[in-house]
């Protein structure tokens, strides 16, 4: 089904929220929500996984295989959408989520939890990507702004209900218990998609075979980067994203080509508009990711914080993100225009500013301005991110629009894992590792968030030419 044309004022969040249109939009968010909450739980409860079924070696793994399982479900969801219908393909992503996570809860050792992880990522990919990819087939286009800003905003609630859930079973010694406690809630999730869902399939995605080739390559770059973050060696390190370089110049020459895509056509070339819309988002998302990854250890090593506390701070740049999307989403008629060009810059001043805070120990002054920072990065993401995804459904080429809907996720998966891959790198060579401790540290902050406030800037100019209708 091709997306109507863009038209008329954006309806309230009554008519998002209210009757029919409110029980699907539940729904969607959930999705999300379900994916969202679950990577904040393990990543509270895995030290104890591991101090109890073994497997310190293997630790990363539970990370790496998750994201790139949920990368690998997010591309195909367009596929399992055609297939099966927006109510079939829900149903099976939620119950191959909650497969996942019974293997999780049971895993007696390290090699079986990562089974039960790679599942879930699966799943977890599916849902995340049939959150957005839904969002085209079952409400108007007036209402997808807000739609897309309900469904983002899962994230920010994710933050707050993740670490508070995982942390509370780990204080219990029942890390076992976080996992089965989300079976049954996703098997809710799962009835209440299929009554509330529609049965028949609205979309052209099965008509192309699955892009297998892009996916391994893609995979395999996500894997070369991760490999090449883990150490100190300028060499190691420069090899990592040599061979990642090639391995995505090789996908995007062959994407197309195989009689199937894994984007849709234009998505690679800063010339079309699509392709400034997905790169604005890349861009977004990698200035966030670099900078929660590494910040709650920044602030208990150089701030004294206690890792909760550390945590939840960190979190306010997902509040930051939820506030900005819920507040613009109901921008219209070229008023989100001037959005769009100060997300990138709010995001960049908050940068700057932990540039600046972070690397030293001031007292509660600046601990202060820090917490505005973080709220002020995630605030300028959000500011713009409902007009962006709104823009890609909108510019969705003929016959790809399924395609074009499941992409977002895709795009936002795999800049998240490469801003991470990254953000390791930069670290580790600005001496996190070698020399290590408070210098070591220091220095690491500070050429991390100097080197990725790039992003914020090339966000910019890539805003400017969406908002001279480039």
């Amino acid at each position: 089904m091709s997306a109507p044309p863009a038209s008329g004022r954006p309806e309230g969040w009554g008519a998002l929220l209210g009757g029919r249109n409110g029980a699907r939009a539940v729904i969607l968010a959930g999705g999300v929500a379900l994916h969202a909450v679950n990577v904040f739980i393990v990543t509270t409860i895995l030290p104890s996984v591991v101090a109890d079924i073994g497997g310190l070696d293997l630790y990363a793994w539970n990370t790496t295989l998750f994201v790139v399982a949920s990368i690998v479900g997010a591309a195909l969801c367009a596929r399992l959408l055609h297939g099966v219908g927006p109510r079939g393909a829900y149903a099976v992503a939620a119950l191959l989520f909650a497969a996942g996570t019974t293997v999780c809860a049971a895993a007696p050792a390290m090699p079986v939890m990562l089974m039960g992880r790679l599942a879930q990522g699966l799943g977890g990919g599916f849902l995340f990507g049939l959150s957005y990819a839904m969002i085209r087939i079952v409400f108007a286009e007036p209402l997808w702004p807000r739609a897309i800003a309900l469904t983002s905003a899962m994230w920010g609630v994710a933050t707050l209900i993740g670490p508070a859930v995982g942390g509370v079973f780990a204080e219990m010694g029942a890390w076992r218990a976080a996992f089965w406690s989300m079976v049954p809630v996703t098997l809710a999730f799962a009835v209440l998609a299929f009554l509330m869902l529609p049965a028949g399939s609205k979309g052209e995605g099965g008509r192309r075979a699955p892009p297998l080739a892009q996916l391994a390559l893609l995979t395999l770059a996500v894997l070369a980067l991760s490999v090449g973050s883990l150490r100190p060696d300028p060499l190691w390190n420069a090899g990592g994203v040599a061979v990642a370089g090639l391995l995505i110049a090789a996908l995007v020459v062959i994407d197309g080509r195989l009689g199937s895509r894994l984007l849709p056509t234009g998505s690679y070339r800063p010339t079309t508009r699509l392709g400034r819309l997905f790169g604005s988002m890349c861009l977004l998302s990698v200035a966030v990711t670099s900078t929660e990854t590494f910040v709650p250890l920044f602030l208990q090593v150089l701030h004294g914080r206690s890792p909760l506390v550390a945590g939840y701070l960190a979190a306010l740049m997902a509040v930051g993100w939820t506030g900005g999307s819920i507040a613009s989403s109901g921008l219209h008629g070229g008023a989100e225009r001037p959005v769009l060009l100060l997300g990138p810059v709010v995001s960049l001043a908050g940068m700057l500013v932990l540039a600046a805070l972070i690397p030293g120990s001031g007292g509660p002054a600046a601990l202060a301005a820090i917490c505005v920072a973080l709220t002020a990065v995630g605030a300028g993401v959000g500011m713009g991110w409902p007009h962006l995804l709104t823009g890609v459904l909108r510019a969705a080429p003929a016959g790809e629009t399924d395609l074009t809907s499941a992409a977002i996720t895709t795009v936002q998966l795999v800049a998240t894992a490469l801003g991470a891959a990254l953000a390791g790198m930069v670290v580790n060579m600005a001496g996190l590792t070698e020399p290590g401790g408070i210098g070591g540290t220091a220095s690491a902050a500070l050429w991390l968030f100097l080197v990725f406030a790039a992003a914020p800037v090339l966000a910019l100019l890539a805003a400017r030419r969406l908002t001279q209708g480039g």
